[in-house]
């Protein structure tokens, strides 16, 4: 799988792993913050947060544009990087929670979105031109399935460090996390809270030591400092930036050769550019790059909800504390050596010597005997927060993309793998199938307008494994779809056009990212069952289409 690759490759995709670590620690956490440190409604957490994640991923539009015309790739990234440290390191200060506060977390937001256009898509654009080279050509698919594993790598490690930051900043204040405390506080101080609601106020702050008659005061700096834990975690990302930096500039040479634009290499007269494309050639492959990005679209506003709404079924409907077998799942101490095991079985398999067969088999034994044995230590019961259930999508995608790469290089060697248009469809349909599995665990459970009086925290918890198996189902929809389109934009983007292309397939998934938020309008509107049956029907019908004009796309994809 990692044989044959140029060194470039690697490079660029642990400087991509740095940058996606402190993206996602703040991501996981940013949901809860907004709310509990200002009191926003659904509504209003859901229009920021689609807004925001609109801006990441529709920006690399301009930073394309900067890279190819400008500035060129290299630069275009480092000061990518730049940005987003300066709007991370005003995030993870702690503030008040008036207007200034506010303006101030906007304008973070901004700098976040700004740094991560000039970032995002020129490190894909320069990986899609390390696999121009004929040597490397035939490997492109799987060079953009290590690339993407190695952004699930950064991200799995991501809640963790966001929920240990979180929770010993808080602890060092004196208290433990509680969901419903920071709603049930903003109602008192907005004058809004019920009788029902100030009965279970006083019963949960109670269990956080306070025996006092001023609850206001209590639920103040229960706010503060769970705010605070807050920015502590987003400081994360200012480390995990610095690092990504040293590791971009620091090995630049493996990756300078690809390092130039076409404006570039005709600049200096070189003799590597690229084919000409005749117009009708140049129009084929812009339709076909619009009409995946159409569809993609409706991916990420389903696949994105794991930010919006699955975060607010995991606070509000899922159970707070793990027993028995459940426990293995939410502690790096087991998923890591389980990991280790799991590669383990894997080189056997792989390996064609006796002697790597056998080191393959210790390394198994020995990771698999390590999570078991930490199992096996684990407290009786264990307390789990929200942001923790992202993790699983990140940790699904690396024990999985060995697994379908082997499973389509299987494929190829029979004549039977399929193009990646066709993969984009399939995985859209197994992503319907990941909300089916999310709609049948909510059957039964209250409507979030029903908890409002309450704090938001249902009566009724389900079990942590009807998210854990949705977030299954969804990885395998996106090892389909997502490594596949970067792959599929490399290679059929215009020559001249590759870092707006790229950027094209990102300002599509900025749509999807904004249209996030539509169903975070409707959280508080229906009932949950409906809730995840409209994003089945949403996947279902764009994979529809997407197979009407199958043809058409594999067609222009084997003529690029």
């Amino acid at each position: 799988m990692f044989k044959g690759h140029p060194k470039g490759l690697f490079v660029l995709a642990l400087a991509n792993m740095g940058e996606r670590f402190g993206y996602y620690t703040m991501l996981a956490i940013f949901v809860l913050f907004m709310q509990a440190k200002f009191g926003f409604s659904a509504d209003t957490t859901s229009t920021i947060f689609g807004i925001f994640l609109a801006a990441v991923y529709f920006l690399p539009l301009f930073g394309g544009l900067l890279a190819d015309k400008v500035l060129g790739y290299g630069k275009t990234i480092t000061l990518g990087i730049v940005v987003m440290f300066i709007g991370y390191f005003l995030l993870a200060i702690p503030t008040g929670t008036g207007t200034g506060a506010i303006v101030m977390m906007f304008g973070a937001l901004l700098l976040i979105a700004m740094g991560t256009g000039c970032f995002k898509g020129n490190l894909q654009a320069l990986v899609g031109n390390l696999y121009d080279n004929p040597k490397y050509s035939t490997k492109r698919d799987l060079a953009f399935s290590i690339f993407y594993m190695c952004i699930n790598i950064g991200a799995f490690f991501a809640p963790s460090a966001a929920e240990g930051v979180s929770n010993y900043f808080l602890g060092k204040n004196g208290f433990t996390y509680n969901a419903e405390i920071p709603a049930l506080s903003h109602q008192l101080t907005n004058g809004t809270i019920t009788p029902e609601g100030m009965e279970q106020f006083t019963k949960l702050a109670a269990q956080q030591g306070h025996s006092g008659a001023d609850l206001a005061a209590f639920g103040t700096q229960y706010v503060d400092a769970l705010s605070q834990s807050y920015n502590y975690g987003f400081g994360v990302a200012c480390l995990s930036l610095i690092v990504s930096m040293l590791i971009f500039l620091g090995f630049r040479k493996l990756y300078k050769a690809a390092d130039k634009t076409e404006k570039q290499k005709a600049k200096e007269g070189s003799t590597e550019t690229l084919k000409e494309l005749t117009p009708e050639q140049t129009k084929d492959r812009l339709v076909a790059l619009g009409l995946v990005f159409a569809v993609v679209i409706f991916f990420w506003m389903s696949f994105h909800q794991n930010g919006l709404t699955m975060t607010w079924f995991a606070r509000d409907y899922t159970v707070k504390a793990v027993s028995g077998l459940d426990r293995f799942g939410f502690s790096l101490l087991t998923l890591i050596p389980f990991a280790v095991g799991f590669y383990g079985i894997l080189n056997i398999f792989q390996s064609k010597e006796s002697r790597s067969k056998l080191v393959a088999a210790l390394v198994a034994v020995a990771g698999l005997a390590l999570a078991w044995w930490a199992y096996a230590n684990f407290p009786a019961e264990m307390a789990i927060t929200p942001q923790i259930f992202q993790q699983f999508n990140a940790y699904f995608i690396v024990l999985l993309t060995p697994i379908t790469v082997a499973f389509f290089g299987w494929l190829a060697k029979r004549g039977k793998e399929p193009l990646a248009p066709r993969k984009i469809g399939i995985g859209m349909v197994i992503a319907a199938l990941g909300f089916v599995v999310l709609a049948v665990g909510s059957m039964g459970l209250p409507a979030p307008s029903a908890l409002k009086a309450t704090g938001g925290v249902s009566q009724m918890l389900v079990s942590p494994n009807w998210l854990i198996s949705t977030y299954l189902v969804l990885t395998v929809a996106e090892l389909f779809l997502s490594p596949m389109g970067i792959s599929f934009v490399s290679k059929v983007a215009p020559p001249k056009y590759k870092g707006l292309a790229q950027g094209g397939w990102l300002a599509a998934t900025a749509i999807g990212n904004y249209l996030v938020a539509v169903i975070g309008y409707l959280w508080e509107a229906i009932d949950l069952w409906m809730l995840w049956g409209i994003l089945v029907a949403c996947c279902l019908v764009s994979a529809a289409f997407l197979f009407t004009m199958m043809k058409r796309l594999e067609k222009t994809t084997s003529e690029a």
